[in-house]
């Protein structure tokens, strides 16, 4: 498969909301219509959808059917990709294959959450068994058992991981869609002085779960070039790893699946990590974005905290993080909070980034985080690079 032969034709946002008093398909419909208005697409031409994973949907073993219903669609190629925050640049990776492979021409990449308005998830697994009644309970917990690790392995300089909060805090103030609660600015004295979730947790490490909804209307880039569309986005490098090192009795919980996903989304894009231009990693909690920053290879292991010193991770600095603001200060819409990085992204490569636009668009990089597993990383891990019109 040639990932590149899939061209990105357009992008769609609503506002991240505290708690949407909207259906999670109305949200999806205002997407639709977003896409169709801005690409000169007709609904008809949609033959694919592909869902992320929806708290809003969870345990709906139809929410796919359901959806495309909901938005009167008619398509020969339609799924749900379940693979937690992931699923977004699942979803996209999935339509490039959909389209390579003939299942279908033109695909309606939906990423929808009302989490906050509607949560209709069940746990299953290891946790309500095992890890929820002896208070190792969510997300906070686990991030925290991860930072008390990495610390004690590495060493943890909390202004670092300060300054990374900063400085997507001030790219959400510049982002209109963003929640409005988050659109304050911080300091590194703030982030060190807000209150404690899961101790060395705090408040401004941690995403505020809120609703919204983004999407992507995918094509074959041969198609997009014949309709005349120049302004064209295309993912030229994917990895994805599920269940990391999951056969071994005892692992490095440090370590995560973006480390042979990255190497395989580099390897397929002829890139090295310090050939990117701009980072837009998943971010449900600040630690997380420096993991990352390890497993990719932009600094050794253990080194993270020296790298965010070194650089500026500002839109106008030599290393832009999360433009629109991440997750953690534009607001993560569930299971669909991927998207928003995602379609960021491709707002920047674009040149579509206003006041907060990089000056190198020359490719992106995107990261998906899906799961955590107790005693381990995070349970998907996903790499994309994306370039403008390649």
């Amino acid at each position: 498969m040639a990932l590149s032969d899939a061209a990105i034709v357009g992008y769609a946002e609503t506002k991240i909301v505290e708690k949407s008093d909207r259906d999670v398909w109305e949200l999806g419909a205002e997407i639709l219509e977003t896409l169709l208005d801005k690409t000169g697409f007709e609904k008809g031409e949609i033959d694919g959808l592909i869902l992320s994973s929806s708290m809003t949907g969870a345990g709906n073993c139809f929410w796919s059917q359901t959806t495309a219903d909901q938005l009167a669609l008619e398509v020969d190629h339609c799924q749900t990709v379940d693979i937690g925050g992931c699923s977004p640049l699942g979803a996209l990776a999935r339509a490039a294959a959909a389209i390579d492979a003939g299942l279908c021409s033109t695909v309606l990449c939906l990423y929808a959450d009302t989490q906050a308005a509607e949560n209709n998830q069940r746990m299953r697994s290891f946790q309500n068994e095992w890890t929820t009644p002896l208070g190792y309970i969510g997300p906070p917990a686990a991030f925290g058992l991860l930072s008390r690790r990495y610390e004690h392995q590495f060493g943890l300089d909390y202004a670092s991981l300060g300054k990374l909060a900063v400085a997507q805090r001030g790219h959400a103030i510049l982002n209109e869609l963003a929640v409005e609660k988050l659109r304050k600015p911080i300091s590194v004295d703030d982030y060190l002085n807000s209150r404690m979730i899961a101790d060395p947790i705090r408040l401004l490490d941690s995403v505020m779960v809120c609703d919204g909804a983004t999407g992507l209307l995918v094509t074959g880039r041969n198609a997009a070039e014949k309709r005349g569309l120049s302004k064209i986005v295309v993912p030229i490098g994917y990895g994805e790893r599920t269940n990391y090192r999951a056969g071994e009795a005892i692992v490095d919980m440090t370590e995560s699946g973006h480390y042979v996903a990255g190497l395989r989304a580099f390897a397929q894009s002829g890139l090295k990590p310090a050939d990117i231009a701009s980072f837009h990693p998943y971010d449900d909690f600040i630690i997380a974005i420096m993991l990352q920053l390890e497993m990719l290879g932009f600094c050794k292991r253990g080194q993270g905290c020296g790298f965010v010193n070194e650089h500026d991770f500002t839109h106008s600095g030599d290393f832009p993080l999360n433009t629109g603001g991440g997750q953690i200060s534009a607001g993560q819409c569930g299971l669909a909070g991927g998207g928003t990085n995602v379609v960021e992204a491709v707002r920047q490569l674009l040149g579509e980034g206003g006041k907060r636009q990089v000056k190198n668009t020359k490719n992106a990089l995107v990261t998906g985080i899906g799961g955590i597993p107790y005693g381990r990383n995070w349970s998907s891990s996903v790499v994309m690079i994306l370039t403008p019109n390649a």
